[in-house]
């Protein structure tokens, strides 16, 4: 397996912001918090905002023709949501102009020893998604063992998905470098891997990025930029 992981010592903030999706995910978000969140994503070029279903037509409009892509959420937060359900979810944030998905693998199903139906439900929705959206499973980390994230991350390459992600940020626990250096070593010349869950700062992003990252998952984006600048 070749490393193509990144160098971080001569990456820069405008650089670092390319590869942040700047997230707001709460259940209290409201479409001003849209606004907010997609003025900044055009302001510091990040490379997606990542919204709840039920804005992705206003971020959509807002950006417009502005570079970050509209990023949303399926079987969000805990991924027990049935594969019919997901892809339904999948086909109306295509259909609303959705140009990536973040979609929460069936934890309690990898947990069961059910590879097949875990595999067959990110298979629906890179089906949906082809040619249109960029698929990335949440394997929420903090509920597994370490064997269990390694059989994810094949599953998820194995049903066609571009990222795998470290977690909602939803379930306890943050993003780890130790569990992005894992996904990496057993999946990184295949796919990308995002880190998201409790990033803050510079540092801990460009650690994350150091470990195997291609994609940074984040609602303390602005912060992180402006504390590269500062540095």
């Amino acid at each position: 397996m070749s490393d193509i992981r990144l160098n971080t010592l001569d990456l820069n903030a405008v650089e670092l912001a390319g590869m942040i999706d700047h997230t707001k995910l709460g259940p209290d978000t409201t479409i001003k918090d849209i606004d907010v969140l997609c003025q900044q994503a055009a302001k510091y070029e990040f490379a997606s905002v990542c919204v709840p279903p039920c804005y992705v037509t206003e971020a959509k409009l807002m950006l417009q023709e502005k570079s970050p892509a509209v990023c949303t959420v399926l079987g969000f937060p805990h991924g027990n949501s049935c594969t019919t359900a997901k892809a339904k979810e999948a086909s109306l944030a295509v259909e609303k102009g959705a140009t990536e998905v973040d979609m929460v693998m069936a934890v309690g199903l990898l947990k069961s020893g059910l590879y097949k139906d875990v595999e067959k439900d990110i298979e629906a929705i890179v089906r949906i998604c082809e040619g249109t959206a960029l698929v990335k499973v949440i394997l929420e980390c903090v509920l597994l063992t370490d064997e269990e994230k390694r059989t994810a991350c094949r599953l998820a390459s194995d049903a066609g998905a571009d990222y795998v992600k470290t977690s909602t940020g939803f379930a306890g626990g943050r993003a780890t470098e130790k569990d992005v250096a894992l996904m990496y070593d057993t999946i990184g010349s295949r796919l990308g891997i995002k880190a998201s869950g409790g990033i803050r700062t510079g540092a801990e992003a460009l650690t994350m990025i150091r470990a195997g990252a291609s994609r940074i998952g984040a609602s303390a984006s602005v912060a992180i930029i402006q504390g590269m600048n500062d540095d």
